[in-house]
């Protein structure tokens, strides 16, 4: 293989969420291996500034293209779908790095941020896999599809209730598509981080309680970055990952052996007397 030239050269995907944070680092892992990158995103500048940062790094003729919408919106979806697949007349890959949290007791949770949540972190990677794994399953050469879930899927994170669950639906998700499509050559898998230093969860730092309460359950004792998570997702979408498909695999410094993490300083300052269990 030519050093300019990539493995992943020829070969195009859909990140979606692909304005910043782990959609954005896994979407410059991509194109840095050649892979033509349609990145999705809801807000127009912050996707055309991470269009050209990912372009800078950019190798084996990889090209960039926005798509902007929401992946809740199944149209916008099928659009984004549609971007992507306008480099090579094909889809090669999808990553469902879209999401969105909240915070605060089960008790005190609003039906409609209930719904919210589930509909960017759940309903979003549905629709990703619908329309993205349709095209990819159309490949002759198979392809990947890698959903952004979390160490929320299989550890309990206090006051984080809506949010773990979606996660925990995306895990199953991943492998029942998984299970679905791998007779027709489409590979999907997960991944998991823990905390990583992204916008969603910039209130946390290393040296509060709640950011205390992550380092205390890793063996490895740190916050994570993107470029911690990208290097995975990279391998997960192309040569070197052949023979996996339904995995869910943990990027956490070692939490998932341990324990969640605890939220309840932050909700009991935003909700009172329901941080402890009494109903407003």
């Amino acid at each position: 293989m030519d050093a300019e030239t990539g493995a992943l050269s020829g070969t195009a995907g859909l990140i979606t969420g692909g304005g910043s944070g782990i959609g954005l680092a896994s979407a410059i892992a991509l194109a840095g291996d050649g892979m033509s990158v349609t990145i999705m995103g809801r807000n127009p500048e912050k996707l055309e500034a991470a269009a050209a940062e990912i372009r800078s790094k950019a190798r084996g003729g990889a090209q960039v293209a926005v798509s902007c919408g929401d992946v809740t919106d199944e149209a916008a979806v099928i659009e984004a779908v549609g971007t992507a697949i306008s480099f090579t007349g094909g889809l090669d890959a999808a990553v469902a790095s879209a999401g969105d949290g909240t915070i605060g007791p089960i008790i005190a949770t609003e039906v409609d941020e209930w719904d919210r949540v589930l509909a960017v972190c759940l309903t979003g990677v549905f629709l990703v896999f619908k329309h993205a794994g349709a095209k990819i399953a159309a490949n002759p050469a198979g392809g990947s599809m890698v959903a952004i879930s979390s160490l929320a899927s299989t550890r309990t994170h206090r006051f984080m209730g809506p949010y773990a669950v979606a996660k925990a639906g995306v895990d199953m998700l991943v492998k029942s598509t998984a299970d679905e499509l791998g007779e027709v050559g489409v590979r999907v898998n997960g991944v998991n981080p823990g905390i990583i230093k992204t916008d969603l969860v910039a209130m946390i730092e290393e040296g509060d309680s709640v950011g205390q309460s992550y380092i205390d359950n890793m063996a490895l004792g740190r916050f994570g970055e993107v470029s911690d998570v990208a290097p995975m997702v990279r391998f997960l979408c192309g040569p070197g990952s052949e023979f996996i498909t339904g995995a869910t695999v943990p990027i956490d410094g070692g939490q998932h052996m341990r324990r969640g993490p605890d939220y309840y300083d932050i909700t009991k300052a935003l909700f009172e007397d329901a941080a402890d269990g009494k109903v407003p």
